[in-house]
């Protein structure tokens, strides 16, 4: 009879400590995602149209460890100042976790960006920028991957150079930087 009691308390102790309710980017777009202030997009490698058989082997490395991009965007208007300082205050509690690694910040009043990821120097899973301004809103890129590193990262910066994106995909964010 004991360790019929014993499992199900073992159970619900686990559920307890394995339940975080710790704030995370990743919470935070899926919470926002249908929000209509907010754009959401997704994109896989897909979106950079390469031919893969001209790509070095240091930049198939580099895409391989490249999974995927989300992207979530304030809109800023002259209505939603009181809002827009609400989401970004969000935005910078989460990334003031010590989980995320600031790599970067530039920018002065009120202007600005940095640049952040999880993991380790060898072993980076998550690589985020978060941009803000004022008369616009922000943005928060989240690029996903498996055994990211410094290198894979500089690596894709080249091959985004080298790639045909499709601009139609990205639409929505026209509407965020014109103004």
């Amino acid at each position: 009879m004991k360790v019929g009691i014993f499992i199900p308390a073992l159970l619900a102790l686990l559920t307890l400590i394995s339940c975080n309710s710790e704030p995370s980017l990743q919470k935070y777009f899926v919470e926002n995602t249908e929000n209509k202030d907010f754009i959401a997009l997704d994109f896989s490698p897909s979106i950079l149209n390469l031919e893969k058989t001209k790509l070095s082997p240091e930049q198939n490395e580099a895409l391989k460890s490249f999974d995927k991009m989300n992207i979530l965007a304030f809109k800023a208007n002259d209505k939603n100042q009181a809002q827009f300082e609400t989401e970004q205050a969000k935005v910078k509690a989460i990334l003031k976790n010590a989980k995320y690694q600031e790599l970067m910040k530039v920018g002065s009043g009120k202007d600005g960006a940095s640049i952040s990821y999880v993991g380790t120097d060898e072993n980076i899973e998550e690589f985020i920028v978060f941009a803000n301004r004022k008369e616009n809103g922000f943005a928060v890129v989240r690029v996903l991957g498996k055994n990211m590193n410094p290198n894979n990262i500089i690596t894709l910066i080249s091959v985004l150079k080298e790639s045909k994106i499709d601009m139609e995909q990205l639409k929505p964010l026209q509407q965020l930087i014109k103004q």
